[in-house]
């Protein structure tokens, strides 16, 4: 048997990993900025979660969740997206009575049973923020905002479209909903077999399909923004001007509906022309009933998730030079006992954070030379007989090409001055020469 990955399921190797760190770590850096905290859920919730979030007339819980039942008979579901475990901790653990406002994202692995294509897979990783306790349209727009900061912090805003629009609430969807059973039951030869069936259980969801004859029908389709109560409609231009009054271009796109049934009022996605029919990049929106439907206190809620895959895509594209491991020094050797040297060098640089790479196999100094360049180092450290008994090394500049004999105590010294990263880290290195 061939050993291999299941199909959808890929490996981030470590040629790509830097710039998921680096992407990973903006978004952390962004969402605690605006107040946001950390939560990690299971990957595996009960089937139950899902079904009454998600509704179970959506393609996700119909299609492509990924279920099976446990020794106790129980279903269990690998989770196909953040917001229902998010929402099932803030329930069971009563954090709303801890405090009215919470803010909380996580990151993580994702599954759906979808045909793998470019950005799309069948496991997945999303960033998603959810903020729970504030029905305020500023709330909305902080959360929009947030978004929109995350992705011009890592510089691929300019491939990308926010658009918004409100799909009410159950004051005014009631009404919306008759409207387009009444106009999808005069067209049904153009609709789908699977929009013939959302037809009576969801004729919203139409609205979603992605089959060129039923997107072209939902052109004509009434508009859920000529059909929103005064309530919402107030609350959705708050929205836009709120938007508006911080300088965040959109796009108003009354057909953004989202693929499951918690959302209310706001919806938005931030989408892209650069990757095909995968164009979404991060979505979300207003839940205000979720909480209480899963057996929570009535709870105001909004949040997004980001997909990672098309966020690297993306950024791949912006910045296409490789984010390679920095190495800051590479140290090379010739003999048994400078090798020994080396080794502690290499822990006290790494103990004053810098990243150190040395060769153990006891190549020529030839060799190893051509590694540190390979490795893209910044300085070599070259340790022979003479440097051995002298107390010093020599310092290769391997940018500049240029090379300096230094005493050992002002190894660190010399290489914090260059190296920004390390300008405000405290050496111990004098307190540890007597090990040296």
């Amino acid at each position: 048997m061939q050993i291999k990955s299941i199909r959808g399921f890929n490996d981030i190797l470590p040629d790509k990993i830097k710039r998921w760190h680096h992407i990973e770590s903006t978004a952390k850096e962004i969402l605690e900025l605006y107040g946001f905290s950390e939560i990690r859920t299971p990957v595996i919730e009960f089937t139950d979660i899902f079904a009454r979030s998600l509704g179970t007339t959506t393609d996700i819980v119909e299609k492509e969740m990924y279920t099976f039942t446990d020794r106790d008979g129980s279903s269990l579901t690998l989770r196909p997206e953040g917001t229902a475990g998010v929402v099932r901790a803030y329930i069971e653990h009563a954090l709303y009575s801890i405090s009215p406002i919470w803010k909380l994202y996580y990151m993580g692995m994702m599954f759906r049973h979808e045909r793998p294509q470019k950005g799309r897979y069948r496991g997945f990783y999303q960033i998603g923020a959810e903020l729970f306790g504030s029905k305020d349209p500023f709330s909305d727009a902080e959360v929009i905002t947030m978004l929109w900061r995350f992705f011009e912090a890592i510089g691929i805003s300019n491939y990308l479209t926010l658009e918004i629009s409100s799909i009410g609430d159950d004051r005014c969807r009631p009404l919306y909903r008759s409207k387009l059973i009444e106009f999808f039951s005069s067209r049904k030869d153009t609709l789908c077999r699977d929009c013939l069936r959302r037809l009576q259980q969801n004729p919203i969801r139409i609205l979603d399909c992605k089959q060129e004859g039923c997107k072209q029908l939902t052109q004509d389709a009434p508009s859920i923004l000529d059909n929103l109560c005064k309530e919402c409609s107030e609350h959705f231009e708050s929205v836009q001007k709120n938007l508006q009054n911080i300088g965040i271009n959109f796009a108003i796109n009354p057909r953004i509906v989202r693929g499951l049934d918690y959302y209310t009022r706001t919806v938005f996605e931030v989408t892209t022309k650069e990757l095909g029919a995968q164009n979404a990049v991060g979505a979300g929106g207003r839940y205000d009933k979720l909480v209480e439907e899963l057996g929570g206190p009535p709870t105001p809620a909004i949040g997004f998730a980001i997909g990672m895959e098309r966020v690297v895509l993306l950024h791949e594209k912006a910045f296409p030079e490789d984010f390679k491991k920095q190495v800051d020094v590479f140290i090379a050797y010739i003999g048994s006992e400078a090798k020994k040297k080396a080794f502690l060098i290499a822990d006290q640089l790494r103990r004053n954070s810098i990243a150190t790479e040395l060769d153990y196999e006891d190549r020529s100094l030839k060799s190893q030379l051509k590694r540190a360049d390979k490795l893209g180092a910044r300085f070599t450290i070259i340790i022979g007989e003479d440097e051995l008994k002298q107390d010093k090394v020599k310092l290769r500049n391997m940018k500049e090409s240029t090379e300096e004999e230094i005493k050992f105590e002002d190894i660190f010294p010399k290489l914090k001055n260059t190296c920004s990263h390390l300008s405000n880290t405290t050496s111990d290195f004098h307190r540890n020469q007597k090990a040296l």
